[in-house]
């Protein structure tokens, strides 16, 4: 089991954090048990992954001793919102506590710089397992159970669980793809030549030649810090182009702030999507792809039977909607003899 080098007592969680159920919470008072706490965002698409993992370690274990936590640490502006999370925190059937972390008091103190990021304590108190990111499913099941039995020699366990997905099995592969891309000004990419207006409405036009990694305006936009949205009383069509390489595409938007939903028109390589490589937020028929937009979350987009190059376009004209982040994912489990992409 990969633990902390040395005796690191983990930090208290700060009496003035907001829970959202289940709580208030002191890690004083479950000494004698170990504790898992789970650092998430409930618009990362790698904490959402994790989530049956956790959800799955809470039925198996908490009955048998183990503690879990939840401490929700906002990426976006609008995550810090409580009926948000709440709604997400629902959505997904997560019932042990969760901890709103919006000032990342809990973060700082744990020194945390991951979505997602898991820290297992054990009865004394004390941080004895550590993984950031996805994956390590396995490893970490097997150091909660090691926790368990240190805390309760005479217990019984069940075998460890299997995995969710293909991709998670042994075998499975991760190839490199694009990097997260971010659409507000202070982390994003644009790609526009011509340059970008910052904090007010303008007009954009596509250079057309396009480099991976970048995101290409077309139309009326407002450029913000953390978001891109289209302006009230724009005109036209709002376009956005971003050139990939992934096998699945996720980007996180916010409906109109006028209220209402929003459509977007969904084209891969200049054309609609077709049914099979549709992300599960994505309706394909009748010659269009097109995907609905009405709470602020994460949409999956497109989930291509396999990884290559492509080129993504989405069209609006709702006023009003603003949208944050893509990002690609890559992991297969590939067939006898499938060779990378180029």
């Amino acid at each position: 089991m990969q633990e902390e080098q040395g005796p690191v007592r983990a930090p208290e969680f700060p009496a003035n954090v907001a829970w959202l159920q289940g709580g208030p919470i002191k890690l004083a008072d479950l000494r004698g048990r170990p504790v898992l706490i789970d650092f998430w965002d409930y618009t990362c698409v790698n904490c959402l992954r994790t989530l049956p993992y956790v959800k799955e370690w809470h039925s198996r274990y908490g009955p048998l001793g183990l503690a879990v936590i939840g401490v929700h640490a906002p990426e976006f502006s609008f995550a810090r919102e409580s009926n948000n999370v709440l709604h997400a925190v629902r959505q997904h059937g997560v019932e042990y506590p969760i901890v709103l972390d919006n000032e990342y008091a809990i973060w700082q103190a744990f020194t945390n710089r991951y979505w997602p990021a898991k820290y297992l304590i054990d009865g004394e108190g004390y941080l004895r397992y550590h993984h950031f990111g996805e994956g390590a499913y396995g490893q970490t099941e097997e150091a909660i159970q090691h926790l368990l039995k240190e805390s309760f020699p005479q217990i019984l366990l069940p075998g460890l669980m299997d995995p969710v997905r293909d991709e998670d099995r042994p075998g499975a592969v991760c190839y490199r793809v694009t990097p997260e891309l971010y659409l507000g000004y202070q982390r994003g990419l644009i790609g526009n030549v011509a340059g970008v207006t910052p904090d007010k409405p303008a007009a954009y036009r596509d250079p057309g030649k396009h480099i991976d990694g970048h995101a290409y305006l077309d139309g009326d936009w407002l450029l913000a810090n953390e978001y891109l949205a289209r302006p009230a009383g724009a005109s036209g069509e709002s376009t956005l182009t971003v050139p990939y390489m992934a096998k699945e595409v996720n980007l996180v938007i916010h409906p109109p702030t006028y209220g209402g939903s929003a459509t977007i028109s969904v084209r891969q390589d200049g054309a609609p999507l077709p049914a099979e490589d549709c992300g599960a937020d994505v309706v394909a028929g009748n010659g269009v792809s097109v995907m609905m937009v009405d709470a602020p979350r994460l949409y999956r987009v497109v989930a291509n039977r396999d990884i290559n190059r492509h080129e993504l376009t989405l069209t609006t004209t709702s006023d009003g909607i603003a949208l944050y982040a893509f990002t690609f994912t890559s992991c297969v489990m590939p067939d006898a003899g499938e060779a990378p992409p180029a």
